[in-house]
Formats: C-alpha cells, sequence, structure tokens
C-alpha cells in the first residue's frame, strides 16, 4: 500500500504498519495534515498546529525506534474542541471562548497523547455545538460541519466535527462526548462506530461543562475494535480530579476482539445473547427508511445467533421533556462562570459591572446556549424548583428503572439511533424542539447513564447512512464492543465511504 492510501487505514491497521517500522508517524502525520488541509471546506476542524503535530510524531517515532510497543503509539487522532488543551485553543465552539488557551490537558486528552500516555499524535480541535448543545452540528458560533456524504446535510451533532472528521477519512479516530446522544447520533448520520461508556468511565476533568450530571467522552472511529483500542487508555479512575469518575480499573476492551478476528468466527458466534426490542423505538416515530435498515441489521444479528425478544420503556416519550429541564438547569449553573471577568469574551463598552456582565455573556453566547440558560435559570428559581426540576428527577429514577426491568429479559437493548437520516442544514429552521425530537431515542439510555453505541448498519433514503444503537447495562462495554465486533466482521457497512478521495 503506498502512502497516499495511508486514510484508507483503520487505528488498528496504522498502529501495526507503525510498529512494523513500513512507515513512521511522522509520515502518518504529514498525511493527515494533508487530507485536512484539502478538504478544509467540510468545516470538521477549528484549529490545527502543523509544528506541534510534527513535534509529537517525532516524539513517537524516538518510542517507536527505541522499541516500545503500546496498541495506539504513533496513530493520529484529533479531539473535540470540548477537551481542554495545552497546545491548541480550546472554544467549545462558541465566542465566549474564542482564543481561550488552557493551561493544562484534559484527562482524557492527556490518557491518549504521546508525552505521558498512550502515544496518539494531535491534529487538532474539532468543531461541535456551541457548549455541545445542538443535534446537526449547525449551531457552532464559527462555521456549520458538513456531512461528507453529502454536503448539503448535517453531521448531526454536538460532536459533528469528530464524527465528519472520521467519516471522511481525516483522521482515523477522534473523541466525542455524549450528553444526550452526541456520540451516538453523529455516528449514525455519518456511517462510523460511536460509544458512550457508563456515566463516570471517563474522566471529566478538562471537559468544558454542559450538564455534569450526564456529560460522558466517549471514542468514535470505523470499528468496534478500534473504538475498544481508544477505549481502553481513555477510561478509567480520576479521583483527585474528578468526583463522578468511577472507582474501577481500566480495562483492556481490545484483546478479545483481536482475538476474534484472527480465530474467524463459528456459524453462531452470538449464540445465547438475547437482544431486547422497545416497541417505543419502533412505532411510528421512525421513518420507513431507518426501521427497514434497522430491521435487516437485526436480521444479520439473529443469523449470528442472537435471539429477538420483545421489550418495553414506556417512559420513552418522556425522555425528551425530562432531559430538556435537567440538562438546561445544569447548564445554567455551569455556564454562570462565564462572565467576562476572569477569563472568555468581555465586551468591549459598559458603564458597569452589571452591564458588562449582560453585554458580555449577551455577544459571547449563541441563541441556542442563551435559550437553555434561560430556561435552567426558570426551572431552578423559586417557586419552579419543585414543580419542574425536582419532578423531573424523579421521573428519570423511573426511566432507568425501566432499564432494569427491560434488562431482566434481555442483554443487550437495541433500536435505531435516530428516527430520521441525516437532514438538510437549515431545513429544521429556528424551531428547536424539532431539533430536540431527534435524539428521542438516545435521551433515555444518557438519562439513566448506560453506555450505548451505534454501529453502521446500511444506508437509508438519499443514500445516507444509518446507524443501529446496541444498549447495555451498567459496565458491560465489552460486551457491546464484543456484539458489535462480530456483527462487523460479518458485514461491510463500517467500511463503507464517502467519495472524498
Amino acid at each position: 500500500m503506498s502512502h497516499t492510501d495511508l486514510h484508507d487505514l483503520s487505528v488498528a491497521q496504522l498502529a501495526a504498519k507503525l510498529a512494523a517500522r513500513e512507515v513512521s508517524s511522522v509520515e502518518v502525520t504529514q498525511h493527515f495534515l494533508g487530507r485536512i488541509r484539502q478538504h478544509d471546506s467540510l468545516g470538521a476542524f477549528l484549529a490545527t498546529d502543523r509544528e506541534v503535530s510534527l513535534a509529537e510524531a517525532r516524539a513517537a517515532d524516538v518510542r517507536l525506534a527505541a522499541g516500545e510497543r503500546t496498541p495506539l503509539l504513533g496513530v493520529p487522532l484529533a479531539h473535540k474542541d470540548i477537551f481542554v488543551t495545552r497546545d491548541f485553543p480550546t472554544t467549545a465552539g462558541s465566542k465566549m471562548l474564542e482564543n481561550y488557551r488552557s493551561p493544562f490537558d484534559a484527562t482524557v486528552v492527556a490518557r491518549l497523547g504521546v508525552h505521558s500516555g498512550a502515544g496518539m499524535v494531535t491534529l487538532g480541535k474539532l468543531n461541535c455545538d456551541e457548549f455541545a448543545m445542538g443535534s446537526g452540528n449547525d449551531n457552532s458560533a464559527y462555521k456549520p460541519v458538513q456531512n461528507p456524504w453529502d454536503i448539503t446535510r448535517v453531521p448531526g451533532g454536538s460532536s459533528g466535527g469528530s464524527a465528519a472528521a472520521v467519516a471522511a477519512r481525516l483522521v482515523p479516530a477522534a473523541t466525542g462526548t455524549d450528553t444526550g446522544g452526541s456520540i451516538r447520533q453523529p455516528a449514525a448520520l455519518t456511517g462510523i462506530t460511536g460509544i458512550k461508556p457508563t456515566y463516570g468511565r471517563c474522566s471529566r476533568y478538562g471537559m468544558v461543562a454542559f450538564a455534569s450530571s450526564l456529560d460522558q467522552a466517549g471514542p468514535m472511529a470505523r470499528s468496534a475494535l478500534d473504538c475498544a483500542l481508544l477505549l481502553s487508555s481513555m477510561a478509567g479512575p480520576d479521583p483527585d480530579r474528578d468526583s463522578t469518575s468511577l472507582d474501577l480499573p481500566a480495562l483492556d476492551y481490545a484483546t478479545d476482539l483481536i482475538a476474534a478476528s484472527a480465530q474467524g468466527t463459528g456459524a453462531t458466534p452470538l449464540k445465547g445473547l438475547k437482544i431486547g426490542l422497545p416497541t417505543q423505538f419502533f412505532g411510528a416515530g421512525c421513518s420507513a427508511d431507518v426501521l427497514q435498515t434497522v430491521r435487516g441489521a437485526l436480521a444479520e444479528f439473529e443469523k449470528l445467533g442472537a435471539t429477538l425478544v420483545d421489550v418495553s420503556l414506556p417512559l420513552t416519550e418522556l425522555s425528551i421533556p425530562v432531559y430538556y429541564v435537567i440538562a438546561p438547569a445544569e447548564a445554567s449553573s455551569n455556564l454562570s462562570r462565564f462572565d467576562g471577568v476572569r477569563y472568555g469574551h468581555r465586551a468591549a463598552h459598559y458603564t458597569d459591572l452589571t452591564d458588562m456582565y449582560k453585554k458580555s455573556r449577551s455577544e459571547g453566547f449563541g441563541d441556542e446556549v442563551t435559550r437553555r440558560i434561560m430556561i435552567g435559570t426558570y426551572v431552578l428559581s423559586h417557586g419552579y424548583y419543585d414543580a419542574y426540576y425536582l419532578k423531573a428527577q424523579k421521573i428519570r429514577r423511573l426511566i432507568a428503572e425501566d432499564f432494569q426491568k427491560a434488562f431482566a429479559q434481555c442483554d443487550i437493548i437495541a433500536g435505531p439511533v435516530s428516527p430520521t437520516v441525516a437532514w438538510k442544514i437549515g431545513e429544521k429552521g429556528d424551531d428547536p424542539v424539532a431539533n430536540y425530537l431527534a435524539d428521542i431515542y438516545t435521551l433515555s439510555s444518557s438519562l439513566a447513564g448506560l453506555p450505548g453505541m451505534s454501529v453502521p448498519a446500511g444506508f437509508g433514503e438519499g443514500g445516507m447512512p444509518v446507524g443501529l444503537q446496541l444498549i447495555g447495562n451498567y459496565f458491560k462495554e465489552a460486551q457491546l464492543l464484543g456484539a458489535a465486533h462480530q456483527f462487523q466482521l460479518a458485514t461491510d457497512w463500517h467500511l463503507r465511504t464517502p467519495s472524498l478521495r
């Protein structure tokens, strides 16, 4: 394979070539930086720094030359611009943080990085909806992201830059964050694989906060194996810096998948696996093309030996109002720190301190962020806390209990990720509710803190990708990745590439 084809390789394949010294990390990094420049019009990247990336690649080559062999050493990636980084600006997709430079790296960034972590080379920062608030990546303060399968359509959000970059082969893998579906939904709309681990599996330290009880980091890549390689390095406790991180050791999610690939599979490698299908995920709210594609993928799981069983998640419809009470409430609290005093945007002209606050926040925040701050402040205000916020938290607990009842009947829950394929940029206009409804199938598992992933399942209307959602019980990331890997050994949907060369 010539170096011009390096972008066609997966994370695992690139790692193997680097370990065998068939190619250097500098050569790989130069190749992907060229791809990024070539397809800059997609809007996936907000920041790159060639010298920083090449310096990291040279450091990786030194480690490789010394005989060090770690699963990700020298492989490039990029980070969603919600993770703070010392060597690149961090904006969270907002004018409020334009040109902000962090004095430290987020834990996820450090664990994957070349200096103290797994040895990956950072190519830059990826576009996202402002403060991770959105479903189409058209809420970025800088530019919308285009879907590489059809540049007139959204890539999904809020991790749309991450999804578009991986789908267009501008990076082998990327980090994302999932608050209400922001890894799974863009992964589905762009035909890649993404996993949101159990809440607390990955440290939130250094992640610009949106909704602290929901935000969770996760990997986005071409395949379940690639995601497993990244998650093995990303996950793990961080007790000194994140009190919500789980006190559970980091796990190796990839070794069993690599063994399955090498050994081949029997006729029914998923025999004994029970997959639950919630009736609420397969109703009239889901478009016919998505349902047909998802059912085709589920038929493949049956061929692999899995058994499909019907289950019920009766409070699914309430997940939207519950989420859009809890998440804005937490956002209004988290974003109160952006006041123009210590860091972030400060208005150029003001008369007094109160005027500075008002003008700085009005100029720095976009419409969707402003809307959620106002909603959150309202539901937390005196006289409305009990009526809205407290009641939403009670229903959240009931939603989590519904999942446990379902898991008593099955091992994994499956269904669509999004009710439609990617829509046209600007199609939903200024109607926030229309955008909120795009997350109907992902919000409930986020509210429950469960792991979930999107797996490429085929194509729907207009030749656009469709994702199959797999939801596991707490701490069952390995089971999800294993099932997805077997599906990907039997299919090639995850290998399909948009016509960008």
